[in-house]
């Protein structure tokens, strides 16, 4: 595996590939690799000639410096796991790499990105798709893939390839759960046992719901039930969207950790 900083050197590093006309396939992340990301890699892989990995902390997706601070960080132990998942390229750029000195420019998604997530977090999908059509351009692959647990980041971006004509495919890889059901989630590591425990409530919630409108019954009502029921959480948000197919989708918060999650129904 290489690893690079620079958009000169991803260039450079697949002129080769593309000129022979393989497939490139792009896993977009933040880094802190876990099991859902090393899923986005292995689907890549099957299905790729070359595979490149961004890992790349952005500073403008997040609404609180504290948060940005607290991310979690481990650039050896990343680069470690995506070589042994075969990623053939790992771009680790720097703020000032990606943003550099007069950069101005933004991609709005529009009505998606102000809803649900955008409503909670302003300006969270504008900072999204801006670093993912950079990513797009630079990188310039046949296929992006990204972790349905993220459902409303999945279908902004695919607003975004779909509204500039972007020539590439975006694949979502179902998400990865924990054994207790929690989705796997770079956040998780803050949660203390007690509030683990807790977090619990919006898988079963999310589930509820579900089953709920299955049975003809209204799957928001179903699943606030159960998160209001638990003293240990705060809702931000629970309800119902289309998201490249109906969603049920959550957002808690647990302790100092806000956690999301969605379910099909």
């Amino acid at each position: 595996m290489r690893l690079v900083r620079t958009v000169a050197e991803v260039r450079e590093a697949l002129a080769g590939p593309r000129g022979r006309g393989e497939r490139i396939g792009l896993v977009p992340t933040m880094g802190a690799f876990h099991a859902g990301h090393l899923a986005l890699m292995r689907a890549a892989r099957e299905a790729s000639d070359v595979v490149a990995v961004s890992l790349f902390v952005n500073p403008s997706q997040f609404t609180n410096a504290d948060d940005l601070a607290r991310y979690p960080r481990d650039e050896a132990q990343d680069a470690v796991a995506a070589d042994a998942e075969g990623v053939d390229l790992l771009f680790a750029p720097s703020v000032e790499e990606l943003y550099p000195e007069g950069f101005a420019t933004s991609v709005d998604p529009g009505e998606l990105a102000t809803v649900l997530e955008g409503a909670a977090r302003p300006g969270h999908f504008r900072a999204v798709a801006t670093v993912c059509t950079k990513l797009f351009s630079i990188v310039q692959p046949h296929v992006a893939w990204f972790g349905q647990k993220d459902a409303q980041q999945v279908a902004v971006v695919r607003r975004v390839v779909a509204d500039l004509n972007l020539p590439l495919e975006i694949v979502a890889v179902p998400t990865v759960r924990d054994e207790d059901g929690l989705a796997v989630s770079s956040r998780n590591a803050f949660l203390s046992p007690d509030e683990r425990a807790v977090s619990l409530a919006l898988p079963r919630a999310l589930e509820a719901g579900a089953n709920a409108h299955r049975s003809g019954n209204d799957p928001i009502a179903a699943a606030r039930r159960i998160l209001e029921a638990e003293p240990g959480l705060r809702v931000d948000y629970v309800d119902l969207a289309d998201l490249d197919g109906p969603t049920l989708l959550g957002a808690i918060r647990v302790g100092a950790t806000r956690l999301i999650d969605n379910v099909r129904v």
